[in-house]
């Protein structure tokens, strides 16, 4: 399932159109995205906590050339999935 599959679902659900569908899509993406952007968190429950974490700098390898490579700390995505959705999967 793609985003385009998404909207679709929302657009036989909730009636209108599909670019509505769409639009309601790209905003609750853009939500998530800017709040994980400030550092905040997103909890969506039966979902999961989406949240970002911050990556340790790190010495890594060129595996080309086996060179090493200063990496720098960044932060990272992180998705912690719901009971619910561990329990729906498991079936």
């Amino acid at each position: 399932m793609n985003k385009a599959d998404i909207a679709n679902a929302v657009h036989e659900k909730l009636g209108g159109t599909k670019v509505q569908a769409e639009e309601v899509l790209d905003i609750v993406i853009d939500s998530i995205v800017s709040t994980l952007k400030k550092g905040g968190e997103v909890s969506i429950a039966g979902l999961g906590i989406f949240s970002t974490k911050i990556r340790a700098a790190r010495l890594a390898r060129n595996p080309r050339t086996g060179d090493p490579i200063n990496v720098s700390t960044m932060r990272v995505p992180k998705f912690r999935p719901a009971k619910g959705l561990k329990d729906a999967v498991k079936q």
